[in-house]
């Protein structure tokens, strides 16, 4: 994309937009920078919010302008088995744990923020409203309490909405064990709010 001063050449932008993923990654390995740019625009908001759900905090914004850098120099590893928001989401995972490593601590994780930012209703009744995030801020608590493993499973499955074969490529596991996992965490998660309610 061309750009003068604010004027931006219009066909280029167009194309821009429009380009599908297997596409900007095979001319961003070609060494054009825009299709990598937009990349980076496309996934930043999916890429923030697995990092946050999975537990980077504030250094959130490190961990994915590192999980860009990574996938940009290993653009040539790219295979498009399963798309590339999962194959960055895996980045990000990663990245994610090596933070974890270098604290050398598990808590401190930012559930509560990334799970208060769902979509907005109008004008909500506030006993409901209060209802929801007192559930919210339950199932946080609850969440944190899990392993690293349970929980990552539970945030791309069902907070980051990726299939299991998405989930499989961003934890590095088999799907069957994305599987497996999953039911097990899931059963976990009952437990411990069961626990609680009693």
């Amino acid at each position: 994309m061309h750009c003068r001063g604010d004027e931006v050449e219009v066909g280029e932008l167009s194309e821009t937009t429009e380009l599908g993923d297997a596409a900007a990654v095979t001319r961003a390995r070609g060494g054009d920078l825009g299709a990598y740019e937009l990349l980076v625009a496309r996934y930043t908001v999916p890429a923030h919010r697995a990092a946050v759900l999975l537990g980077a905090g504030d250094d959130a914004d490190d961990v994915v302008q590192e999980a860009f850098v990574k996938a940009y120099r290993q653009l040539s590893r790219y295979r498009g088995e399963s798309g590339f928001r999962p194959w960055l989401l895996a980045i990000v995972a990663n990245e994610t744990r090596n933070l974890h490593r270098s604290r050398r601590r598990r808590d401190g994780l930012a559930l509560r923020a990334a799970v208060s930012e769902g979509p907005r209703a109008d004008v909500p009744d506030p006993a409901e409203s209060v209802m929801a995030h007192e559930r919210r801020e339950r199932l946080v608590e609850h969440l944190k309490k899990l392993s690293d493993r349970d929980r990552e499973v539970l945030v791309c499955r069902f907070l980051l909405d990726l299939s299991e074969l998405e989930t499989a490529v961003a934890l590095g596991v088999p799907k069957g064990t994305v599987k497996s996992r999953t039911n097990r965490a899931l059963a976990r998660l009952r437990e411990g709010m069961e626990v609680l309610d009693a």
